[in-house]
């Protein structure tokens, strides 16, 4: 097959919205579709995520220097 052809084949998915011969396409070509990954997530899991953003935004953390420290008094590293 020369690559007009394939260009031409391009064109035609790119221009279509035809969702029958879009989802046909993809099924011949093995495509799945990406999931994001948050909406994977449980309710709880977001919320957890979201209250951390909130709290980093607010300078309310541990940093990781501060917890090495401390681990080391601690344990006498």
């Amino acid at each position: 097959m020369d690559a007009s052809i394939k260009y031409r084949i391009i064109s035609e998915i790119i221009n279509s919205n035809d969702e029958r011969i879009l989802n046909a396409i993809k099924s011949l070509l093995n495509i799945e579709e990406e999931v994001d990954f948050w909406e994977e997530l449980s309710a709880e899991d977001r919320a957890a995520i979201d209250e951390g953003l909130e709290q980093l935004d607010k300078g309310q953390y541990v940093s990781h220097e501060s917890v090495r420290e401390e681990i080391k008094n601690r344990f006498n590293f």
